[in-house]
């Protein structure tokens, strides 16, 4: 009897590991070198933006930690540079549920860095609330932020081209729609604190990354800028720390078991920044580093471009 659960636990445990390896899914397999490159990373105090600072900075890049709270970004900096072996970290305050301070960072950047190579879309937030300048949460951090962030850097960018864009969206934008007349009417895509709003809310937040990503990519051409959206994975991260504490209870045992961690989370994230030859792609959206078909809705030109336009007023562009 002894033998045969001894024999039991082996398997299961065997099981297991192999699916923890199917789990953890495809790796970026670029050796890229960056020396005398800059790199953005935005929300990359905690989980996979963390991871991808990491990697950057292992590879010689200056890299710049994009974060809302001085603290975590200075704790994190100390962090980065001790995991990478690099000093060339540091941190810059950026809080994209402000307007303000995404001008203010960029206007800073502009004055103190000579290059940008690599801008990472990374943060994000997964919550109801209000930002400063009276817009959904998850819109103004997840998407509309990023949008401002990305245009005031855009001419940096085309300046050390080939440089690239990447946003961290999800697969969850499959369940996402954007209501037009809704945002007019309540500043976000929807509106409701239950649990299937908020999960809605943030799904239409992410299908505004992928729209982007696909709008930006025609407005480069011929630049030698290129851009991607992507979906890490299902990540064992921080991101759920907003939610109510029934669900993160309920979420941990199956995130310890079927979630990736945060540096496995890193690897899409990391075959857009640096990948080799993936240059005609841009535009595009990738799973487990490799690019994937998306619904129609997530490549509707008229949407997309209407999102463009909308974003333009709301960030003062237009």
């Amino acid at each position: 009897m002894a033998e045969e659960i001894l024999l039991i636990a082996g398997v299961v445990i065997a099981v297991l590991m192999i699916f923890r390896m199917y789990v953890r899914g495809a790796r970026c397999k670029s050796t890229a070198k960056l020396h005398g490159k800059t790199v953005i990373v935005t929300g990359s105090n905690t989980g996979i933006g963390r991871a991808t600072a990491v990697d950057l900075a292992r590879r010689g890049a200056r890299v710049i930690l994009a974060c809302r709270n001085q603290i975590h970004g200075g704790a994190a900096v100390a962090i980065v540079q001790r995991e990478s072996g690099s000093k060339n970290v540091v941190f810059m305050q950026l809080d994209l549920a402000s307007l303000k301070s995404v001008r203010s960072f960029a206007e800073t950047f502009l004055k103190t860095e000579r290059r940008l190579d690599i801008l990472i879309n990374n943060a994000g937030v997964y919550m109801q609330g209000t930002t400063e300048d009276g817009l959904g949460l998850m819109f103004g951090v997840n998407h509309l932020g990023h949008f401002l962030l990305t245009n005031l850097l855009l001419d940096r960018l085309k300046e050390c081209a080939p440089s690239r864009i990447v946003t961290v969206s999800s697969y969850l934008h499959d369940y996402g729609n954007l209501d037009f007349d809704t945002l007019r009417t309540h500043k976000e895509f929807g509106v409701g604190e239950s649990v299937v709003s908020v999960f809605q809310i943030y799904s239409h937040s992410k299908l505004c990354n992928v729209l982007f990503t696909h709008e930006l990519a025609k407005r480069l051409q011929g630049t030698n800028v290129t851009c991607y959206s992507l979906h890490p994975g299902a990540i064992n991260s921080d991101l759920t720390r907003n939610m109510n504490k029934m669900s993160r209870r309920l979420l941990k045992p199956i995130a310890a078991l079927f979630f990736k961690d945060v540096e496995a989370g890193a690897q899409t994230t990391l075959h857009c920044a640096v990948q080799e030859g993936i240059e005609s792609l841009s535009g595009r959206y990738f799973s487990d580093c490799a690019v994937q078909k998306v619904k129609t809705k997530a490549q509707d030109d008229a949407v997309a471009k209407k999102l463009w336009e909308v974003s333009e007023t709301l960030c003062g562009l237009s």
